[in-house]
């Protein structure tokens, strides 16, 4: 990766593959043939297909779910991510696709906490994994320099974060304080740690996707928040310990999801 790269974090690694092989700025003829030489399908069976945006008056989850077609504004960066999220994630944004019309079918039922539920994870959704499950209940706690400052080279060591929210991978490409996503936590192996990035991206893909159609995620709080800059290495900034003396984006939080 070239030092004048758009994507330095290493948040940008699940969709490092794909982002390897385009122009460095959202390119829609190049996304398309890309899409192309790496089908995926809904359930229907439908290719995925990324498409203008229409005006039939049809909802755009009802569209992905019915013909496969996933509105995307040319050279836009937030359906650049999101058209790179499902080919790095297919199985989750299918059933996010699947349970947004489950939602929609519900007597009465517009719009709703499980819908906000669905749509706060596909904007700005992160998977945090760990074999030590004590970093995890940090995280859950909002103890924050613990975390980060205590245990900064277990979590270095000891944890992966996995970025699915296309809106958190545009907020990226210029991060500001206060930069917050909602995360699911999941203990795994330590030896799941090493494995080959793909084969993380894959397993993340399978374990969300069947989180996502057994309906664990009903409300937005079901998510725990992460501030995103306090990870380490993503911002030079957190190298000093003082940096999470900010309460203001290091908040303490709720204690517990109820």
């Amino acid at each position: 990766m070239s030092t004048g790269s758009p994507y330095p974090s290493f948040l940008f690694d699940p969709l490092r593959h794909w982002l390897d092989q385009l122009p460095p700025r959202p390119d829609s003829a190049a996304l398309v043939a890309l899409a192309e030489q790496h089908p995926r399908h809904v359930a229907s069976g439908q290719r995925v297909r990324f498409v203008p945006p229409q005006d039939d008056g049809k909802a755009y989850e009802c569209r992905i779910w019915e013909r496969g077609e996933v509105e995307t504004r040319p050279d836009n960066w937030h359906d650049f991510f999101n058209a790179l999220v499902w080919l790095s994630f297919p199985q989750t944004k299918n059933a996010i696709s699947a349970a947004h019309v489950r939602a929609m079918q519900q007597p009465g039922e517009l719009r709703g906490r499980v819908r906000d539920a669905l749509t706060h994870f596909d904007e700005c959704g992160i998977v945090v994994l760990s074999a030590q499950p004590q970093l995890l209940n940090l995280l859950r706690d909002f103890r924050w320099r613990e975390l980060f400052v205590e245990q900064r080279a277990a979590v270095r060591r000891d944890m992966r974060f996995v970025v699915f929210g296309h809106a958190t991978y545009e907020a990226l490409l210029a991060p500001f304080r206060g930069l917050t996503a909602k995360a699911v936590l999941y203990e795994v192996d330590a030896s799941w740690l090493a494995w080959p990035r793909a084969e993380q991206v894959a397993a993340v893909d399978r374990w969300l996707a069947a989180d996502m159609a057994a309906g664990r995620f009903v409300r937005p709080r079901d998510f725990h928040p992460l501030p995103l800059l306090g990870i380490p290495g993503v911002v030079p900034e957190s190298e000093d310990a003082t940096y999470y003396d900010d309460t203001w984006q290091f908040r303490p939080g709720r204690r517990a999801l109820v």
